[in-house]
């Protein structure tokens, strides 16, 4: 089955963004993109959101407040997962490739490996949820500069949310 969604989200070209990177030089990411970190506690749960939080500092686990992205965005607002919220990051892939596959190959990736994810977070099949998933995915900028993430996202249809929706259809 092929999942589309009803908007995808691209991450933006702005910074060097690795693996390391994204944990260790999120103060030298801000100074290109223009955003700022929510503070997390000593788990990395967001304690305290950030309405510009640079797209490249966002985790697993993070609530957003997104459904007005479109397009390339370079900040998204976050909040803690117990206030309202549009959508929640539930995986993470990275991709290996060297050279940029190409948009194609990211959203057939990004489908696939979105859906097989959604099920294992939510308890139900996709099928079978009320939940839909979108995903931010590296741009052919953002890919030259290192950016091999794609990040799953959750959301319920009918708007915004209370606390995770991790085993939510258990």
């Amino acid at each position: 089955m092929s999942a589309s969604t009803p908007f995808r989200r691209a991450l933006a070209a702005l910074a060097l963004v690795s693996a390391t990177a994204a944990l260790s030089g999120c103060a030298f990411l801000s100074q290109f993109t223009g955003g700022g970190e929510a503070e997390r506690d000593t788990e990395g749960q967001v304690i305290e959101g950030n309405d510009s939080t640079d797209v490249f500092t966002i985790q697993v686990g993070d609530c957003l407040n997104d459904a007005e992205a479109t397009e390339q965005v370079e900040t998204v607002p976050t909040t803690p997962c117990d206030e309202p919220h549009d959508s929640e990051v539930y995986a993470s892939v990275i991709m290996s490739e060297d050279d940029y596959p190409g948009e194609d190959a990211i959203l057939e990736r990004a489908d696939s490996e979105c859906l097989t994810g959604f099920e294992s977070f939510v308890g139900a099949s996709y099928d079978e949820s009320p939940y839909d998933f979108s995903y931010y995915f590296p741009t052919e900028g953002s890919w030259a500069q290192g950016d091999r993430e794609i990040l799953c996202v959750i959301y319920d249809p009918a708007g915004p949310v209370t606390g995770s929706l991790e085993g939510s259809s258990s």
